[in-house]
């Protein structure tokens, strides 16, 4: 497997947009993963992202699974805790929910996981994770038990995510949350992106082209859409190949 990091550094030199599908385990049918593949290898994606708040069933493994049988694009995964850890994935964003002060997200879970990334071969991505307030309350809110940043409170957003780059994150990851009814507001990712050094992660509330195309020309590196695919699959047919 390429260098998945590198590769989001060339993109991001070369001015190259990335999007990322994310893809809960506990609503993703594993019957459905072959059918739902072949319409996103016809759209602009680059990356799948697996993974959620929680995992209850412990359907994380069978998906990545089935996902690496039906793509050649990069599995990452995006987990809730230690327990959503898959050898079968390409990387993962290890992630540390920096706007939020509870210990368990911040430090406790990267050391529970730090024994089974060390004999594993995921390409491990070291991430600041940023909450921001989508407008909703979010399953990401209710299992931290932390509260999101307002999207008025610029500052606190934009020295929040230098402390995260000054702590030697690789990448800071601005989220509304999933179902977000607002999604990042532009000018909060135009100010990280134009203090930053590394490349920008937005996710949560996107759910058209248009504002696709809004995040990235306010500057996100990669943006992340799950909920949209979730609730209707013909929503791909707006991300068809070279059409961005």
């Amino acid at each position: 497997m390429v260098n998945i990091y590198q590769n989001i550094l060339l993109a991001k030199e070369e001015g190259k947009k990335l999007l990322a599908v994310l893809i809960d385990p506990e609503k993703m049918n594993l019957e459905n993963i072959p059918a739902f593949f072949k319409k996103i290898h016809t759209s602009i994606a680059t990356h799948i992202f697996v993974g959620g708040s929680t995992d209850k069933d412990s359907q994380t493994e069978s998906v990545v699974t089935a996902i690496k049988k039906a793509t050649n694009l990069p599995v990452i995964l995006f987990p809730g805790d230690v327990s959503q850890i898959s050898h079968k994935a390409d990387g993962i964003l290890f992630l540390s929910l920096i706007s939020g002060r509870n210990p368990e997200y911040l430090i406790e879970q990267q050391v529970k996981a730090a024994p089974i990334l060390k004999n594993s071969n995921l390409e491990i991505l070291s991430t600041g994770y940023i909450l921001i307030d989508g407008k909703k309350e979010t399953a990401t809110q209710k299992v931290s038990n932390t509260k999101p940043i307002a999207q008025e409170n610029l500052d606190l957003i934009l020295n929040t995510a230098l402390a995260g780059q000054f702590a030697g994150k690789k990448l800071i990851y601005l989220e509304a949350g999933s179902g977000a009814i607002v999604p990042v507001d532009e000018n909060i990712i135009t100010l990280v992106k134009g203090n930053l050094n590394i490349p920008i992660i937005v996710g949560g509330g996107i759910r058209s082209k248009k504002q696709l195309e809004s995040a990235f020309n306010a500057g996100a590196d990669m943006v992340v859409i799950g909920t949209a695919f979730e609730n209707n699959t013909t929503f791909i047919e707006e991300f068809k190949n070279n059409e961005l």
